[in-house]
């Protein structure tokens, strides 16, 4: 006890929302006697409140690190992003042999970061890339070698490019599926109808038109077959502005539910909010999804749940092809619009058989849980 009490602790270097989420999830993994403490490069992070302390300058852009909109690099830059860049180095910089393990999780972002201030034999979890459509180009591959000790990819294609260049890189299932956050919600309480849908309407800067969007299409769906509807409320999304959005109202009480957020409805149409802490126990009792959400859809789809979205005018169509090749049929994409969304819930809702065809397509697609104890092991590993 006395020899760990001296050890260094370990720093977890993330940079979305949803790596956060992640990374905290492993880090209330570690075995007893590991101290951690997170470095979210940009939000606030809350995914580490009560799991361990924030380090490092607090980081704040426009796209919040979300590439998938077209121009959202160009943005950040003309709206001051640049000036986000030198305090994460300095940072970087300063705490070189300050910690016992690095961590990335996330993108290529934090090991190029990594990189660029003198951190070596890094522990990278990569969560980004899916390996359905592109691997590593010849410079990441350059990059990883350079500073990557250990690497958990999310296919066996990536794995076994690195390999190639002698990196310790392996595929040992998603640990999307080890991480979906399960929190103190009765869902099935609140259950009325024979089906429910739970929308995802993201957790950045088109949150809110998301949900307005999503929220039109449920109003084409006849009052005889609405389902039951829940909401995931990721961590800084306020609910005035969902409410606000999309011309609805608060109803009803909160409970004592640590994640109840309470309801949302007018003219018959009723949606249970819950934190995105609570997501797994909402997808549990939902049988479509309609999501906007990144990490959230994959998880989604692993469990099962047949995924509608729409692409936004300022998608980045690269990136959203790029993950259609991995989801196939499992995530139908409809133009955003709610009487296309709509049309692609309503055949869902009357299609028991399409559902479970789609669920399975989506498991198989995204693949089992498994990876946090292979994480684990490697954590532990000299």
């Amino acid at each position: 006890m006395a020899e760990a009490s001296v050890r260094r602790p370990w720093l977890f270097v993330c940079n979305g929302h949803g790596e956060d989420g992640i990374a905290a999830a492993i880090i209330a993994r570690l075995p007893e006697g590991v101290r951690a403490e997170a470095y979210p490069m940009i939000g606030a992070g809350s995914a580490f409140a009560g799991v361990c302390p924030i380090v490092g300058p607090r980081a704040s852009l426009q796209s919040e690190g979300w590439r998938n909109v077209k121009g959202s690099l160009r943005r950040d830059l003309t709206t001051g992003g640049l000036a986000v860049v030198p305090p994460a180095l300095r940072f970087l910089r300063e705490i070189q042999g300050r910690y016992e393990r690095v961590v990335v999780v996330g993108d290529m972002v934090g090991v190029l970061a990594a990189l660029f201030t003198g951190h070596r034999e890094l522990f990278y979890l990569d969560v980004y890339k899916t390996g359905a459509a592109r691997l590593y180009s010849a410079a990441e591959r350059w990059v990883i070698k350079q500073t990557c000790q250990t690497v958990f990819c999310r296919s066996p294609a990536l794995a076994q490019s690195l390999v190639q260049l002698d990196v310790d890189a392996r595929c040992a299932g998603n640990i999307m599926m080890d991480t979906v956050p399960r929190g103190a919600y009765d869902a099935s309480s609140r259950r009325t109808q024979p089906l429910a849908v739970t929308l995802l309407p993201g957790s950045r800067q088109l949150t809110a038109e998301s949900f307005s969007l999503q929220v039109a299409a449920l109003r084409t769906i006849s009052p005889v077959l609405r389902p039951d509807i829940f909401v995931a409320v990721a961590g800084g999304v306020a609910v005035e502005d969902l409410a606000r959005a999309a011309g609805l109202e608060r109803i009803g009480l909160l409970s004592s539910e640590a994640n109840d957020l309470g309801t949302l409805g007018d003219d018959g149409l009723v949606l249970h909010l819950a934190r995105g802490s609570a997501l797994g126990t909402l997808l549990d009792q939902s049988d479509i999804v309609l999501s906007q959400a990144g990490t959230a859809t994959v998880q989604a789809l692993g469990l099962g749940k047949p995924v509608i979205t729409f692409i936004n005018p300022r998608d980045r169509r690269s990136r959203f092809k790029d993950e259609q090749q991995l989801f196939g049929e499992a995530r139908i994409v409809v133009p955003p619009a709610a009487g296309a969304v709509g049309g692609a819930l309503q055949h869902l809702l009357e299609d028991g058989g399409e559902r479970q065809r789609l669920a399975a397509v989506g498991q198989q697609r995204i693949g089992p849980p498994g990876a946090m104890e292979a994480i684990l092991a490697a954590l532990r590993e000299p």
